[in-house]
Parts: structure tokens; C-alpha cells; sequence
């Protein structure tokens, strides 16, 4: 009886443990097919957004980039550190790719206006429109590039007095520079704000706050940007008070200032003489001896 009993144990032991791994397996099982099913649903989702996608972005724009990711490795470095450096000072409005798409594209489209022009011209007349249209399609990218850096050079250069003198302001109220670079910051509009907010981010993140100004110096480009900050730096090392510097450092922009008016002023005679010559002589011309001309050909 005692043997039956274990036998029977045994059995069921066996048994068990069988249904178990039996169950186990089947779970397994079970759980890579819904997996299976889950990853051919994720796979359905993707291709559908793909397919949702225009024309365009599913296969011009890959084209457009792998183009433009050949061009860019065929460059040299010293051109593409170049564009880089002025994209960063025009304030990024496109990334380096992008904007070496947009070179090549204009290329294109010059030098095929080029061809068009050549064949219906034809000879010399249409040889030499079609290398102008080639020099320019070649150019105007990069012109067009250091047209916006030198747009916001203006924008700073125009923003920095006012700005020094409010900063200028607040330190010698008792603030210190970096409050009183926030607040001018915060109440400043243009390219000069923006840039000092991102320097102020550097400086919040852990940035040592003359490695963050030297950074803002180089992103800008502008002469006096670049000696205030040099100022500032130099002071802190020195141990000198930072309100006089700033103060000696306003001075010196409205004196800047007040000498690019004046120069602006003696300038603008001359640059009125084009449009005299070319435009309002020969109107007034026009007007005071075409009566005289009409009478005399009556008379004759």
C-alpha cells in the first residue's frame, strides 16, 4: 500500500511538473505570437505615416539631403568652417546643410537660365550672359549670407549705447553685472537681448562668465561688443570698480556714434549726386525744354 502510494506521488510529480513547463511553453508561445502581432502593428503604423507623408517630404527632401550631405563632404574645410561661422553670426537661419542645398540650388538655376539665354542669344552676347548668370547664381548665396550678418552687425551696433548706458545705470544703483545684464536683457529687444539672454543661460548653466561673454563676442562680430567685453574682463582681473569702466566705455560709444552720424551726413551729398545726374536733371530737362522744342518745331 505504501509503495502504491509513493508511485502514485511520483506520478503525480512527474505529471505536474510535465503541465507546467507544458503550460510554460504555451505562454511562451502564446507571448511571441502577440508580440509578433504587435510588432507587425507598430511596423503597419509606421508605413502608414509614412504614406501619409506628400510626395515631397517622403522622397525629394531625402534626395535633396543626400545631395547636399555629398556636396557638403566635398568641400573643403576651411569653406565650410567659413559658412559655419557666418551662419552663427547671422543668427542661425539655417542649418549648414540647408544652406549648401540652397547654394546648389541656385546654381542650378542660374546656369540652366544660363543655357537657355546662350542658345536663344547665341555667340559672344549669350557666352557672356550665360558666365554672368553662372558667376551670379555662384555668389548670391554667400551675399545673401553676409547681407544677414551684417544686418544684425547694424541692429547691435545701433542697440549697444543705449543699452551700456542702462546697464551702466544699474550697476552704479547698486545692482550687480550679471542683475543688471538680466534686466536689460529683459526689457531690450533686437539681437543684442537675444544674445545676451543666451549668454546669461551659459552663465546659468555653469559657464564661467567670461568664457560665455568671449563666446557672445565671437557669435556678434562687432568691434565695440568685442572691446566692452574685453573691458569688462580685463577689469574683473585687475580688481578695477566695474561702473567706472562702464561708465568710460558708454562715453566712448556715444562719441562712436555721434562720429558715424557726422560721417553719415558728409556722405550724403555724394551719394545724392547719382540721383541727380541720372534721374532728376534729365526729368527737369525734359519738363523746362519741351515746350520750347515743341514751339520751336511749330515754328519751323
Amino acid at each position: 500500500m505504501i509503495i502504491f502510494v509513493i508511485v502514485i506521488l511520483i506520478f503525480a510529480t512527474f505529471a505536474s511538473a510535465t503541465v507546467a513547463m507544458m503550460g510554460k511553453r504555451n505562454v511562451s508561445a502564446m507571448e511571441t505570437r502577440i508580440q509578433s502581432f504587435r510588432d507587425h502593428a507598430v511596423e503597419r503604423d509606421d508605413v502608414d505615416d509614412i504614406l501619409e507623408l506628400s510626395f515631397g517630404a517622403r522622397v525629394l527632401r531625402p534626395a535633396v539631403e543626400g545631395l547636399a550631405h555629398g556636396a557638403t563632404g566635398l568641400l573643403p574645410q576651411s569653406v565650410l568652417a567659413d559658412i559655419q561661422r557666418q551662419l552663427m553670426m547671422a543668427g542661425h537661419p539655417m542649418k549648414l546643410n540647408t544652406f549648401v542645398t540652397f547654394w546648389l540650388v541656385s546654381i542650378a538655376a542660374f546656369t540652366l537660365i544660363g543655357v537657355m539665354m546662350l542658345f536663344s542669344l547665341g555667340g559672344i552676347q549669350g557666352l557672356g550672359l550665360f558666365l554672368l548668370l553662372l558667376v551670379v547664381g555662384y555668389v548670391f548665396p554667400r551675399q545673401w549670407l553676409k547681407g544677414k550678418v551684417k544686418a544684425k552687425q547694424k541692429l547691435v551696433i545701433k542697440a549697444l549705447p543705449d543699452n551700456l548706458d542702462l546697464i551702466t545705470t544699474c550697476v552704479e544703483a547698486g545692482l550687480g553685472l550679471d542683475a543688471a545684464l538680466s534686466r536689460v536683457a529683459e526689457r531690450g529687444e533686437g539681437p543684442l537681448a537675444l544674445e545676451l539672454q543666451r549668454m546669461l543661460r551659459d552663465v546659468a548653466m555653469g559657464k564661467l562668465r567670461r568664457e560665455a561673454m568671449e563666446e557672445m563676442a565671437d557669435r556678434v562680430g562687432v568691434e565695440e561688443l568685442t572691446t566692452f567685453i574685453t573691458s569688462i574682463i580685463q577689469a574683473e582681473q585687475l580688481g578695477v570698480a566695474i561702473a567706472q569702466v562702464l561708465r568710460v566705455q558708454s562715453d566712448q560709444l556715444r562719441t562712436a556714434r555721434r562720429q558715424r552720424a557726422e560721417k553719415a551726413a558728409h556722405e550724403a551729398p555724394i551719394k545724392m549726386i547719382f540721383p541727380l545726374v541720372l534721374l532728376i536733371f534729365p526729368s527737369f530737362l525734359a519738363v523746362i525744354l519741351a515746350p520750347a522744342a515743341i514751339r520751336i518745331s511749330q515754328a519751323l
